[in-house]
């Protein structure tokens, strides 16, 4: 695991897993017989996913990819524990380490327990939540970059919409794997999107100063965080500046988000045989959930998550539809030729930059 250079790490990065194996329920009772069918299925879903998306995508991948991992909660928990530190810490080594004031250890300690105990408890919730991911391993090199399918999850949600498990998965497949694309066919995305992870935590990591300077704004404006369509608890923490730079990098989630939505749109109905009815009661299990739920949902920021899958949806679409998806493509040229977040909004102004 990696850690900060201070002393006494600011995350106590033990007590978070300690923390999120506590907290995170167990998973759908499943025989071992049916457990290992699952395994194997997913497996071969994921490979079998790949070639129609990057065809469709129309992006060359390398040959050599390795075999997406299915993980239970705890596994997919502990692997972004390790992807949460190598964003973190040497964020943190800096806002405890300062030239001339360095934080009290007693400091240290305090916030790494109160810090540890916060991740884990936002672990122990994202993992009974999380399908798959593809983890771009902050920590690690391209190398270490892995596919994950949670087969818990993917076993707990096609149980309750009562969909058949075969397309279910393979349907899941294609959206993760369509993640996994583009990463692959444009390797300088990976650093792009951690140096830029890490610049924005940086900026928003307020020294001690600065945090008192706030507090009363978080004050005032905590009930905002709970409001359908807000952003959460982050826009209580950041500057009009700051929220302008996170918008920047919320602009290119949206990408990443909806084009994986429209890829697998697209390649859904040529392989899912019941991919309109997965789509559908898909949809209607986001609307459905309780009160809790959208509560957590709300404070964390998840609705804005949402959003991006819809409106990066919409901008794939509007871009495609107007250039096709050879110019489309060129988005994946560099970092000039990703979309702002006015671009997203309106697919025009992107086409206009980019293409003249």
């Amino acid at each position: 695991m990696t850690t900060s250079t201070a002393t006494t790490p600011f995350v106590d990065w033990k007590l978070a897993r300690s923390t999120s194996r506590r907290l995170t329920p167990p998973g759908p009772v499943v025989s071992t017989a049916d457990a290992a069918a699952a395994v194997a299925e997913l497996r071969a879903a994921a490979a079998r996913a790949h070639g129609p998306v990057a065809e469709t995508a129309r992006l060359d991948t390398p040959s050599d990819l390795p075999p997406a991992m299915i993980v239970d909660r705890p596994t997919w928990s502990e692997v972004n524990l390790t992807s949460f530190a190598g964003l973190m810490d040497p964020v943190v080594a800096k806002l405890v380490d300062r030239p001339g004031r360095p934080m009290a250890r007693p400091m240290r300690v305090v916030g790494g327990t109160i810090s540890g105990v916060e991740v884990g408890t936002l672990l122990a919730f994202m993992a009974t939540k999380v399908l798959g991911q593809y983890d771009i391993a902050p920590a690690g090199s391209i190398e270490d970059a892995r596919l994950l399918l949670v087969a818990p999850n993917i076993v707990d949600a096609e149980r309750s919409m009562g969909v058949d498990p075969t397309d279910f998965r393979l349907w899941v497949c294609l959206h993760e794997e369509t993640h996994r694309v583009q990463f692959t066919a444009n390797p300088w995305l990976r650093e792009y999107m951690i140096g830029r992870s890490r610049t924005l935590l940086d900026e928003l990591a307020p020294d001690l100063d600065t945090l008192r300077e706030r507090l009363g704004t978080i004050a005032r404006g905590l009930p905002d965080a709970f409001k359908e369509g807000g952003t959460g608890l982050i826009t209580l923490f950041t500057t009009p500046e700051q929220r302008e730079r996170l918008d920047s990098l919320t602009a290119i989630m949206s990408l990443l988000e909806g084009h994986a939505d429209v890829v697998m749109d697209e390649v859904g109905p040529r392989i899912v045989p019941s991919v309109a009815q997965i789509r559908a009661l898909f949809e209607q299990r986001r609307d459905g959930l309780g009160p809790v739920d959208i509560v957590l949902r709300r404070m964390l920021g998840l609705e804005a998550k949402m959003r991006q899958y819809r409106e990066g949806a919409a901008f794939v679409r509007g871009v495609v539809d107007r250039v096709g998806i050879d110019d489309f493509n060129a988005i994946w040229t560099s970092p000039e030729t990703l979309p702002s977040a006015a671009e997203i909004a309106d697919p025009s102004r992107w086409i206009t930059r980019v293409h003249g």
